[in-house]
């Protein structure tokens, strides 16, 4: 009975950390999907005379531009979660929010190399055929400049990261939080919105959109992989986050369809609303706005069907559905980076 009972355990234990795995999984390949084949679909023609990027620059930009959202989003979301756990019962959330911030850190790293190869691909981008010159990219162009600022503050927050694994809660986790979610902001220079004529106006509003999409995903990211196993915890952390992703919600749909209509009111070649359906950049801000507009359900039916059973402490498919939920963001992420490369014509 013992040994049938120690297998059985081993055998739970060891099938956990594969379902934890699962929701990062469904982001990333949703993700990498979207962002292959938007990229495919808005790839430019070529021009007689005019030397173009290779495939290894047209796709490897876009994908590692995806690398960088979806490590910064995950960084902010773990250096979210002792807000949402709570400081209460330490006894109980220690364990988590330690991990936490071991994968904040690794993420914060992963997101500063995504970061300075989009500067090498992007300088690349700039002069097929050529040794691509990165300091001139960097001084000469907005986007450059934005992704090394993006890049230290990534370094600055593995930092401070590394010094909240060594001395727990007592580095803040708002500290944690301001660092990353300050290296989001450089982030909408390397698309439209660095282009725009309504600049003040418009830099807010993506910036805002960066902000709570990073809040939003990343703070589910870090539910769906560390706390949905244990119920009480979940009981307690699920109605902080879902306050705070519907505020995100509300934030991400509104700021998403102002930038969108915006950027193609804008457009001196196609008349709005056609340009809509006209222009693969319009047919890219439908498709995000499609998945959002998903994603927005399922965060509902987490809310509205799910969480009356978890506060009951009874078990649940929370993390099927959050898995589901982020390969759905995955997926809008994926579109999000083909439409920073989409021309609007």
């Amino acid at each position: 009975m013992t040994a049938t009972l120690g297998r059985g355990t081993a055998r739970g234990s060891a099938a956990e950390p594969y379902r934890g795995r699962i929701p990062v999984a469904g982001l990333t390949a949703g993700g990498a999907l979207a962002v292959v084949i938007a990229t495919w679909l808005t790839l430019p023609g070529a021009v007689p005379g005019i030397p173009m990027p290779g495939r290894v620059v047209e796709y490897g930009l876009p994908v590692t531009r995806l690398v960088l959202d979806l490590a910064a989003t995950a960084t902010v979301g773990l250096s979210l979660l002792p807000k949402l756990l709570g400081f209460d019962d330490p006894v109980r959330t220690e364990p988590l929010a330690a991990r936490a911030r071991h994968w904040a850190v690794l993420c914060a790293l992963i997101w500063c190399a995504a970061a300075l190869t989009s500067v090498v691909l992007s300088a690349a981008e700039l002069t097929p055929g050529k040794i691509p010159d990165i300091a001139d990219y960097v001084n000469g162009i907005g986007s450059g400049q934005g992704l090394v600022v993006s890049a230290s503050c990534a370094l600055a927050a593995a930092a401070v990261g590394m010094f909240a694994v060594r001395f727990g809660e007592k580095v803040p986790a708002e500290l944690r939080v301001l660092v990353a979610g300050f290296g989001l902001l450089p982030l909408p220079v390397t698309g439209h919105a660095s282009n725009w004529y309504w600049h003040d106006l418009s830099m807010v509003s993506m910036e805002l959109h960066v902000l709570g999409a990073a809040a939003w995903t990343g703070g589910l990211i870090a539910l769906a992989v560390l706390v949905h196993r244990d119920r009480e915890l979940l009981a307690r952390t699920l109605p902080r986050f879902s306050r705070l992703a519907t505020y995100a919600l509300l934030v991400v749909g509104a700021s998403g369809i102002f930038n969108g209509v915006v950027e193609l009111v804008l457009s001196p070649v196609e008349r709005f609303p056609e340009s809509l359906v006209t222009t693969r950049y319009g047919q890219l801000v439908l498709a995000k706005a499609a998945l959002i507009g998903i994603v927005a359900v399922l965060g509902a039916n987490i809310r509205w069907r799910l969480m009356p059973a978890v506060a009951r402490r009874a078990p649940t498919a929370f993390a099927a559905w959050a898995a589901f939920e982020l390969t759905v963001m995955g997926l809008a992420y994926g579109v999000a980076v083909a439409l920073t490369r989409a021309p609007v014509a």
